[in-house]
């Protein structure tokens, strides 16, 4: 498989495409962004941790009985997964408050909700990533009932697999973010990534944030955050 033109380049990832119509390859890059691409700054290693961590996961995920767009690693920072269509909702699944949820309804952060809580945005740069919930979703044509449904309900296996392997490694999943592609034939897979960029990890102990929240939030440690959650995932 050969590695082809760049067909795209976002805040976090390069992808290309390769002589294989139905396989792309997706290069992770050391940029972080937040608030919108508002703040913009550098986390030295970050591309080839969320690159190996997100794959690690992936593959643990597909045996848990998720389908995923990942084939195959193929260096620290790139990966050759299944060509798709992103469904443009980012589907936000949380655990506790935190972050925009805790700051929209004035709450705390820490609370453990009795049950998870799904969230839609519409993914859209221009207009902020507004939140959105089914009936607009289906209004604006960005996905069907039954893909809606399957969404979901692959959101919440995805938590309940991710919250108890969390949890194994001491850290507490607060909340996350997916993204979800249509493959040629239609079918709904997992896609971008699950990492400290999409993901808020808590220390099951102390509650330090392991994740982009030091970036956004300028706590410091950011590097040290990221390689720590290798440590603790991928055991180096």
């Amino acid at each position: 498989m050969e590695k082809k033109e760049q067909l795209y380049e976002g805040k976090a990832k390069k992808v290309y495409a390769t002589s294989d119509q139905e396989v792309y390859i997706v290069s992770y890059k050391d940029d972080a962004t937040a608030f919108n691409g508002q703040k913009k700054g550098t986390i030295l290693g970050k591309g080839a941790i969320n690159n190996r961590m997100t794959n690690f996961l992936m593959q643990k995920l597909e045996t848990a009985g998720v389908p995923t767009h990942f084939v195959q690693e193929l260096n620290d920072r790139e990966t050759a997964v299944k060509k798709v269509s992103i469904v443009p909702l980012e589907v936000i699944v949380r655990n506790l408050s935190a972050g925009s949820f805790a700051k929209r309804y004035g709450v705390e952060e820490g609370i453990v909700f009795a049950q998870p809580t799904i969230e839609f945005s519409y993914k859209n740069d221009d207009l902020g990533d507004p939140l959105i919930n089914d009936s607009h979703a289906l209004a604006l044509g960005l996905a069907t009932q039954a893909e809606i449904d399957r969404i979901k309900d692959l959101a919440f296996r995805v938590n309940d697999f991710l919250k108890a392997f969390m949890k194994e490694h001491n850290v507490d999943l607060v909340d996350f973010k997916l993204e979800f592609g249509r493959l040629s034939d239609g079918t709904i897979v997992l896609a971008d990534e699950i990492s400290p960029d999409t993901c808020r990890f808590w220390d099951s102990a102390t509650h330090e944030k392991l994740d982009k929240d030091r970036f956004r939030r300028d706590l410091g440690g950011v590097e040290d955050a990221y390689q720590e959650m290798m440590r603790r995932i991928l055991g180096q």
